[in-house]
């Protein structure tokens, strides 16, 4: 709820105008049962048509000036709740943003969607539903009750019965289901993980012919939510049948005694009285009705808020949630380039590192150094850490031990901005946004001229294909790059890091989709091009690495060896191992 208030708090204006128009519109409500009643007293009773037009008109007018009042008040509450609801977008968005990978995979990728979406709108309805209600159902249903007694102090007893009665109803009813809303966003996680991994792999799906085991998949969860949420609804719509029940059989009470009074006053030809008591009776009713209606506006209140606030819980979660990653109080500047400490050094000090929850550590004790204008390589098994590595120089996950350096600071001591402007990444997956290609090359810098665009995508072995496309720079890139071979996607995401100009260059086996000649071309480019940057790629392929400076062998996340191809083709088992899976001996001396 402060986060619900504190997002208010910014459109208080908005909230006090809907509010007073709500209580403006509420004082006229209460002013017509008490017109309707004198236009049958003493209207009707008196048969004075210019008294019934009288009183007609200004209940006409009483309607009209309503009418306009609510338009009014939907509009502010309107504004306010989508307003809220944007509000609360943007900080859910950007507090995403800042997590770092191990909280993203915490919580989930299709459930920070589902609370970025269906919670944040759910929690939107719930403000405009309590906008609407928060002046008007305790109004009406405190003054209609009030109004009703004195209009009729013996017949009013049966607003004290109505009341309870209702509101040990609907407590019941929250209390049944309240622990079903948090199943339903749960489920709803659930719905949204298997819909988003049917649409990422519908392909290999088709290929295994697996699109029955996937729909029973979607099917079963479907089902579970769908029934879930049936059973919700039909509790909660009991409520309203109940009470509506409840409210005309008091009023069946109501009327057949009143119609033994209006059949008394008629025995003895009363008319005056009989009117009055007519009027009287229709005023009561009314009365009872505004009462009825705010008690239902209450009701759904109390159902709304509670599911709203299960909603809010989640996304309080994101908005309140630590990062693993802080920022340091006070940044360390790095070093401008100078003979003592140049540009670009990378070194690990005894770096250890183990994920969240995990038992083991992933990597152990890891001691080297990337220099300015060498290619460090890392190679190694499946699972021996690779990725891993190269993903604490940008600090994506913190050391559990020992230290990072760049350029002599510890990478923990700089501000996440500043050492990402250092470091060009290009990840193990390339991933390219929906635009043109020049949008998707300047997405690092965006002042890069079309000259520097092109160098980079010469660079990249990329150009040839760039000039072939309708528009060239400008051609469209499909959500993904999926408009895209995998080399392409790999050659773009690789021009893309290149246009940035850094220090330090990352490839996280972003080599993969390339074909040995091209490969070859781009390394050869790369080390001409970028020949003052520090380099570090992680290969599968022993002809990516062969001619690096600093070659680093990992296997169950230890540094098992460290030097150029020639030496470790010599001192490494490992590596030698590795190299000769891949090709024959012959082939390996350089």
């Amino acid at each position: 709820m402060k986060m619900i208030f504190s997002v208010l708090k910014k459109n208080w204006l908005s909230v006090g105008i809907a509010l007073l128009l709500m209580l403006g519109s509420n004082v006229f409500q209460l002013l017509m049962p008490d017109i309707q009643a004198d236009m049958i007293n003493n209207g009707i009773a008196r048969e004075s048509r210019d008294y019934l037009m009288e009183k007609g008109l200004h209940w006409l007018l009483l309607n009209l000036a309503n009418l306009a009042i609510g338009l009014l008040s939907s509009f502010f509450t309107a504004k306010v709740s989508i307003d809220f609801g944007k509000e609360l977008r943007r900080r859910t968005f950007v507090k995403t943003e800042l997590l770092n990978q191990c909280d993203v995979e915490t919580i989930g990728i299709p459930s920070l969607i589902t609370r970025g979406t269906n919670d944040i709108n759910r929690i939107q309805n719930m403000v405009l539903a309590f906008l609407r209600s928060i002046i008007s159902a305790p109004i009406m249903l405190v003054a209609g009750s009030i109004m009703a007694f004195i209009t009729n102090p013996r017949l009013s007893t049966v607003i004290i019965i109505l009341i309870p009665v209702v509101g040990i109803g609907a407590f019941v009813v929250s209390k049944t289901v309240m622990p079903m809303f948090k199943r339903v966003q749960k489920s709803t996680d659930a719905l949204n993980k298997i819909l988003r991994e049917k649409l990422s792999g519908i392909r290999v799906i088709r290929a295994f012919n697996r699109t029955k085991h996937e729909d029973e998949r979607f099917r079963e969860a479907n089902h579970s939510l769908t029934a879930l949420s049936l059973r919700i609804n039909r509790l909660m719509a009991l409520l309203n049948p109940i009470s509506s029940v409840l409210v005309f059989f008091l009023i069946a009470i109501l009327v057949s005694i009143a119609v033994s009074q209006i059949e008394a006053l008629d025995a003895v030809r009363d008319r005056e009285q009989l009117l009055n008591t007519m009027g009287d009776l229709t005023k009561f009713i009314m009365y009872l009705m505004i009462v009825v209606t705010a008690l239902i506006q209450a009701v759904e209140m109390f159902f709304d808020i509670p599911r709203a606030m299960v909603s809010a819980k989640r996304i309080n979660e994101i908005l309140n949630m630590e990062s693993l990653i802080r920022e340091p109080e006070q940044p360390a500047a790095l070093p401008e380039a100078r003979e003592s400490v140049k540009r670009g050094l990378i070194a690990f000090e005894a770096v250890s590192f183990t994920y969240p929850g995990a038992t083991e550590p992933i990597l152990r004790e890891l001691s080297f150094e990337a220099k300015p204008g060498e290619v460090t390589a890392v190679i190694g098994g499946t699972g021996s850490g690779k990725s891993t590595l190269v993903n604490l120089i940008p600090r994506f996950y913190d050391v559990s031990d020992g230290r990072i350096l760049i350029d002599g600071v510890d990478v923990r001591d700089i501000h996440t901005s500043t050492l990402h402007n250092k470091i060009g990444f290009i990840p193990q997956k390339a991933f390219l946004f929906s635009g043109t290609v020049l949008d998707n090359l300047r997405f690092g810098r965006e002042d890069a001229s079309e000259e520097e665009v092109w160098e980079a995508l010469r660079i990249a072995q990329a150009a040839d294909f760039v000039e072939k496309l309708p528009l060239g720079l400008h051609d469209m890139i499909a959500q993904s790059g999926k408009n895209l071979s995998g080399g392409q996607k790999q050659r773009l995401a690789i021009a893309r890091a290149i246009v940035r100009k850094s220090d330090i260059y990352v490839f996280d086996d972003s080599f993969s989709a390339l074909d040995y000649t091209t490969d070859a071309r781009l390394r050869h480019a790369l080390k001409t091009a970028m020949k003052d940057a520090a380099m570090v790629i992680v290969a599968q392929r022993i002809g990516t690495i062969l001619r690096a400076d600093q070659i680093l062998v990992l296997d169950g996340g230890r540094l098992v060896g460290k030097g150029t191809h020639t030496e470790l083709l010599q001192n490494c088992p490992t590596y030698r191992e590795i190299a000769l899976s891949q090709l024959p001996e012959e082939e390996l001396a350089i």
